[in-house]
């Protein structure tokens, strides 16, 4: 079962995307802020994909995601935004793909999927 750790700052956003995403057999450990809890929930689960919501300016998610591309360079981390330039600028702030809001899930689900398959592929060039 794949994990994933989902951020997202909306309770009721946050709940919707949990129950998809667990509908679709992923494992969720989910969180509303923005702060060491992230990493601690990374370090402690080992996700095969990171959501992090990107607000306004996403200086906090862009913040956390270089923390966590540090610390695990080959971890995919996607950007959950309602911004209408994400698909312009979210490559040049680390993250490894974005997730437009309102989300379709059937687009949410290709992304994990192929981020997960690219995660996997790299898995078993070490092992």
């Amino acid at each position: 079962m794949e994990t994933i750790v989902v951020q997202e700052t909306d309770k009721e956003v946050l709940e919707v995307l949990t129950i998809a995403l667990q509908m679709e057999g992923f494992k969720v450990f989910a969180s509303q802020n923005l702060d060491k809890n992230i990493l601690d929930l990374v370090e402690k689960q080992k996700p095969h994909v990171v959501m992090l919501d990107y607000r306004l300016k996403g200086d906090a998610a862009i913040e956390m995601c270089k923390l966590i591309r540090k610390k695990y360079p080959y971890l995919p981390v996607i950007a959950l935004s309602c911004n209408s330039n994400i698909h312009n600028i979210y490559s040049q702030q680390g993250f490894a793909d974005y997730i437009e809001k309102p989300f379709d899930l059937d687009l949410l689900y290709a992304v994990l999927r192929k981020h997960i398959s690219k995660l996997s592929d790299i898995v078993d060039k070490f092992v």
